[in-house]
């Protein structure tokens, strides 16, 4: 189907859908395919809609020449990765069978008309097919042996990487890498609070959200859009800052955030998208950043005891689960031609499922199940790595990407699972997992120092693991959830003796001794860890 304008109604080309028919249609006329990659909280895509797809002589051009195809990157996370050009807008042109010719960034009127005349041209004249991205290409992940040799590699890099002059992490443009954040709070606690306060100072807006990032080392130029999974994330990293710290300040930026999603994304029912740089909303429902969202409010209930937030927490992941998921199979968001969720959304859905088992009870556990083993049977390849999808699709969709990124998150989701359910096999699925990437993990830098906190979990004891035969709310129960390590695993209901709860780490068999109170609680934590 054609998107005649864009929602302001400026640009004047004929936009299709992304998918088979399009791509079809330039094989038909063989042509090449105009990509344009854009989000809802993007100034620039818009502009470039205002200005450059409003000149009558470009879009000429381009129904002349090309099949110009739009996409949403929020809507379909996985075009996204395959094609964007570092930021957005991308503009990319496509042979029809989804290989890469070039691409940019934002242009205007002018230059995309040169653009244009040199691509058709050059495409006119040739015979071999466009390019692959590399980690497209097929290359299997180097495998190699999970051992404490990856976290330490990775705890050393927050040291090696640190700007000691600006704060954070990045040599350019600062992004606030909440889960290296969170990786920095039990190996590096000095730099990780100086890290915290720079994200505060540089990316904090006085309404309580955080923009998406800073153009320069020193945290300035913001970029000022607010995507949920930013917001979410960050919300998550302060609030863990909390329970390490007891800093009032980190519990006060957690709750301001929370107090941003209430106020900007709220639908009623779950959070929007995102909130752009001009104030404009998102309001569409996707799966994984809402789950992001449940997880870090479900933190947040624990531990300062937020009834609203955890209110919001259970009242988002009842509906993701009743309007998104289905026998495990999970869509990124409502709509009949809405794509299957990539591999990060699952595995933030696994996590914020077993926090709420954590948190609430009930039968949360077993919704975690359903989407991890459905992940399992699907996206699972032979080496034991994860894709980011199902390898079907227009473009370059049937060619299998394993992130490294989304194989750490989903192997943190599994142990986190495999803790609170006991079933060892989800550990291994995730042993696995980190392996098929731990031969080259000496090239990891902090960007994915998820993968090191997963890697760490399977070799040097794991996480805390709290047995508590009360159900949640009990004083026990809330104990364990403020037990000072933000990986903690707390199984609510658990058997025993009635009011009493027991610890081990995640790699040893044994319980410890009941504890019936929560001082000798922390003292068996204290024994054990």
């Amino acid at each position: 189907m054609d998107e005649a304008v864009a929602e302001d109604g400026a640009t004047t080309v004929r936009w299709r859908d992304w998918g088979t028919e399009a791509f079809a249609e330039a094989r038909e006329r063989s042509c090449p395919v105009l990509l344009s990659l854009t989000a809802t909280w993007c100034l620039p895509c818009r502009e470039m809609d205002r200005t450059t797809y409003a000149d009558p002589r470009v879009a000429a051009a381009v129904h002349d020449r090309f099949v110009p195809v739009r996409v949403d990157v929020d809507r379909r996370p996985r075009v996204r990765e395959r094609y964007h050009a570092g930021g957005f807008p991308t503009t990319a042109f496509l042979t029809p069978d989804g290989t890469v010719l070039t691409s940019a960034g934002a242009l205007d009127a002018d230059t995309l008309r040169d653009v244009l005349d040199r691509v058709a041209a050059t495409y006119a004249d040739r015979d071999d097919a466009g390019r692959v991205p590399r980690s497209l290409a097929g290359n299997v992940p180097p495998a190699g042996e999970v051992t404490p040799a990856i976290e330490a590699h990775l705890a050393g890099q927050l040291a090696a990487q640190y700007d000691e002059d600006n704060g954070g992490w990045g040599a350019e443009a600062k992004f606030p890498l909440p889960r290296t954040l969170e990786f920095a709070l039990k190996r590096d606690p000095a730099r990780a609070s100086l890290a915290f306060d720079a994200v505060r100072d540089g990316l904090r807006d006085d309404n309580g959200g955080f923009f998406r990032f800073a153009a320069n080392r020193d945290w300035t130029e913001p970029s000022r859009e607010k995507p949920l999974a930013v917001e979410a994330s960050l919300c998550r990293a302060f609030a863990n800052a909390y329970l390490h710290t007891g800093d009032d300040g980190r519990r006060e930026t957690a709750t301001g955030v929370a107090a941003f999603l209430d106020d900007q994304l709220w639908t009623g029912t779950a959070f929007g998208g995102s909130v752009g740089a001009d104030g404009r909303r998102d309001t569409t429902v996707f799966a994984g950043p809402n789950a992001l969202a449940a997880d870090a409010l479900l933190a947040l209930a624990a531990y300062v005891d937020d009834e609203d937030a955890r209110e919001r927490a259970q009242t988002t992941l009842e509906t993701v689960d009743d309007s998104l998921v289905d026998n495990g199979a999970v869509r990124r968001y409502e709509a009949d031609d809405a794509p299957s969720a990539p591999l990060d959304d699952r595995a933030h859905l696994v996590r914020a499922y077993a926090r709420a088992e954590q948190v609430l009870g009930g039968d949360w556990a077993a919704r975690a199940r359903a989407v991890a083993d459905e992940t399992i049977a699907t996206l699972r390849t032979d080496d034991g790595s994860f894709r980011d999808g199902l390898s079907e699709g227009a473009g370059l969709l049937d060619r299998p990407l394993r992130p490294l990124d989304g194989n750490a998150h989903l192997a943190g989701a599994l142990l986190d699972l495999a803790a609170l359910t006991g079933d060892e096999r989800y550990r291994a699925v995730a042993r696995d997992a980190i392996a098929a990437f731990a031969g080259a993990h000496e090239r990891f830098g902090v960007q994915v120092a998820a993968y090191g906190a997963a890697a760490a979990r399977l070799t040097d004891g794991g996480a805390p693991v709290v047995a508590v035969t009360d159900a949640p709310g009990s004083t026990l129960h809330r104990a364990a959830l403020r037990v000072a390590d933000h990986e903690t695993v707390v199984r609510p209901n658990a058997g025993g003796e009635a009011g009493t709860a027991r610890i081990r780490t995640e790699g040893e068999k044994e319980w410890s001794a009941p504890a019936s109170d929560p001082e000798t609680l922390m003292t068996r934590v204290r024994e054990r860890t």
